[in-house]
């Protein structure tokens, strides 16, 4: 939605999936002379974790690997140079998105307390993910 504004600088990150994407877009988000919004994936104890805290930085990796997650940068100084505002810098997801999910007590608890919906709702939010995913692809392909 900011990036709708024209104005604002907008990223998404997670440093476990590509550091130097990460590095990036938080100095370029320093340079902007506007607003600037960076969102970033960092996984907290809550999100339960069966792989535990202590590899919170490969379970990032695998977010963006599944298509969970996606990294992009929106710079709006971009344009006046002659480039694209947008830059999609996720690739195409490799991973298993439903393993992923659930490799999270979040995700996975939805199977135990509601078995009849639970696929479902796994596979929306696979359909949602790869749909933000073809809509990122077009802003990157649109030159915007």
């Amino acid at each position: 939605m900011a990036m709708s504004y024209g104005y604002v600088y907008v990223a998404q990150i997670t440093m476990g999936a590509d550091p130097a994407q990460t590095l990036r877009a938080i100095r370029e988000a320093e340079a902007y002379e506007g607003p600037s919004l960076i969102i970033a994936y960092s996984p907290c104890i809550e999100h339960g974790m069966k792989c535990g805290m202590g590899l919170s930085q490969a379970e990032q990796k695998k977010a963006v690997e599944a298509g969970y997650w996606h990294l992009y940068r929106y710079n709006p100084e971009r344009k006046a140079a002659g480039k694209p505002s947008f830059t999609l810098d996720s690739g195409e997801p490799a991973g298993d998105f439903q393993a992923f999910l659930l490799g999270q007590n979040r995700y996975a608890s939805l199977r135990l307390s509601f078995p009849d919906r639970a696929e479902a709702l796994y596979q929306k939010a696979e359909q949602d993910a790869k749909e933000r995913l073809a809509s990122y692809r077009s802003l990157a392909e649109s030159g915007r």
